[in-house]
C-alpha cells in the first residue's frame, strides 16, 4: 500500500514562513512527478507547485518568487518552502505524486491527507 504523509502546516502571521514535507511510504517501484495543491474554503483545488523527478519545477503565478519546491529522491520526499505568506495562501495543502507500484504497472496519482495552512494575524 502506498501512502503520502504530509507535515509542516500550521498557523503563521502574514509575512512569515512555513515548510511543508511529504514523504511517500509503502511498497512501490518508482516515483515520478511530485507536487503540491491547495484548496481554500469554497474554491476548487489548484496546483501550487510541481517537480519532475529530475527537479524541473513549475509554479502557480500567485506563488512565484515566494514558494520553492524541492525534493529528495533518496527519501521519496518533496518539500514546499513558503515565504512571505499572505492571508490568501490560507488553505488545505495536499501532496500529490505519480507512483508506479511495480515495473509492469502504469503510473497512478496518489494524494496525501492534507495539511492546514492558516495565515492570519
Amino acid at each position: 500500500q502506498v501512502q503520502l504523509v504530509e507535515s509542516g502546516g500550521g498557523l503563521v502571521q502574514p509575512g512569515g514562513s512555513l515548510r511543508l514535507s511529504c514523504a511517500a511510504s509503502g511498497t512501490f517501484f518508482s516515483v515520478n512527478a511530485m507536487g503540491w495543491y491547495r484548496q481554500a474554503p469554497g474554491k476548487q483545488r489548484e496546483l501550487v507547485a510541481a517537480s519532475s523527478r529530475l527537479g524541473s519545477a513549475n509554479y502557480a503565478d500567485s506563488v512565484k518568487g515566494r514558494f520553492t519546491i524541492s525534493r529528495d529522491n533518496t527519501k521519496n520526499t518533496v518539500y514546499l518552502q513558503m515565504n512571505s505568506l499572505k492571508p490568501e495562501d490560507t488553505a488545505v495543502y495536499y501532496c500529490n505524486a505519480d507512483i508506479r507500484r511495480t515495473a509492469s504497472m502504469t503510473w497512478r496519482g496518489y494524494w496525501g491527507q492534507g495539511t492546514q495552512v492558516t495565515v492570519s494575524s
